[in-house]
């Protein structure tokens, strides 16, 4: 298998085009907290079977899924807002969200800052190496360096010799390459960074990885929507998105190599190998790294990431927060797969539900 993709993605990525995500704005969020500041102050509605959370676009499909579900069968009605990683971070620290979502986990400052947190793995997913271009086919085959070199902006036509090597007998037109980054604090960034990072000592040491990194070429965009909507306008463009947003955009991506050798797309069956490279979780949940995974994982995309729940461990709504979140990482998993998000593994949903219990009223 080695140097070669391995089959198509899974039959579940074609999932219904009907579904699309429910986007809210910053400003819809603010009403929102301060309608239910309001309630506090009243001493009512506040404490009664509603949720406010905020982060991660990322995850943000799989929410929307989940919301009528957990209305119907728990009677909690659950409003998310789309704001990136670290708008959800700092929605949690300030306690203005009862949860907040992010692809990246909390820096020990941030866990200071946010006084008495935890974070929860409640879902797995992959970043998506989308581009378009006229002349440009399908599942082109990128390894780890040669992408590192298009972030970095060293190489800056598609057809240039390191991506030729990588695509015997496909055609690759003389097309400038225009690098679209999330101008946002991102979760997705760190997941791209951290993969970066792991395989190429350049990025490491010139650019590094976090939720925000000093990009050396490109344009930026906000959100997954954001960067999503330039590349659709850009040829030649190529970004880093989740895979859902991939396929619902129609985008060609990346076949990605990984360790073993094999360049592997980003469906179902490549995540949960990468999924299955982790063997024990940390007391905290705290950085579950996943990228760039062992190669006696041949199946394994290497750029996948956990999404974590943050919340606080006590609060007025923990009860309601608990319920939701056990029922996300139990039944809330099924709704995953059609959105390109598998279960987690057990390992981490026995380290997940640990952490759950820490939550008290």
């Amino acid at each position: 298998m080695r140097g070669r993709s391995v089959g198509t993605l899974d039959a579940t990525m074609n999932y219904r085009r009907g579904e699309t995500l429910t986007r809210r704005t910053l400003a819809v969020l603010a009403a929102l907290g301060a309608a239910f500041a309001l309630a506090s102050t009243a001493g009512a509605q506040r404490s009664s079977g509603s949720l406010v959370g905020a982060g991660s676009t990322f995850v943000a499909p799989l929410v929307s899924a989940w919301i009528p579900k957990v209305d119907s069968a728990l009677g909690l009605k659950v409003t998310y807002g789309p704001i990136g990683s670290g708008g959800g971070i700092q929605q949690i620290i300030n306690r203005t969200v009862d949860f907040g979502a992010s692809d990246a986990p909390l820096t020990p400052d941030q866990f200071a800052a946010c006084k008495g947190c935890a974070q929860i793995p409640w879902a797995l997913s992959a970043t998506s190496i989308a581009y378009r271009g006229d002349g440009l086919s399908n599942h082109l085959h990128l390894d780890g360096p040669t992408i590192a070199n298009i972030f970095l902006g060293k190489i800056k036509r598609w057809s240039d010799p390191a991506i030729r090597k990588l695509n015997k007998g496909k055609a690759l037109p003389d097309l400038a390459i225009t690098v679209i980054h999330r101008s946002d604090n991102s979760g997705t960034t760190y997941n791209l960074a951290e993969y970066l990072n792991s395989v190429s000592p350049e990025w490491k040491s010139r650019v590094g990885k976090g939720v925000a990194v000093n990009w050396p070429t490109g344009v930026g965009a906000r959100g997954s929507s954001g960067v999503a909507a330039t590349l659709s306008q850009t040829n030649g463009g190529i970004t880093y998105v989740d895979v859902a947003y991939s396929l619902k955009n129609h985008f060609f991506f990346a076949a990605v190599k990984n360790r073993a050798g094999v360049y592997q797309l980003p469906g179902l069956r490549a995540i949960t190998a990468a999924g299955a490279t982790i063997l024990r979780v940390a007391p905290d949940n705290g950085g579950i790294s996943i990228v760039n995974p062992s190669k006696r994982q041949p199946l394994a995309y290497p750029i996948c990431t956990f999404t974590y729940v943050i919340v606080a461990k006590q609060s007025a709504k923990s009860a309601e927060v608990k319920q939701f979140v056990r029922w996300a990482l139990t039944k809330g998993q099924s709704s995953g797969p059609k959105l390109l998000f598998v279960p987690i593994p057990k390992v981490v949903l026995n380290a997940s539900m640990k952490t759950l219990n820490l939550i008290h009223a």
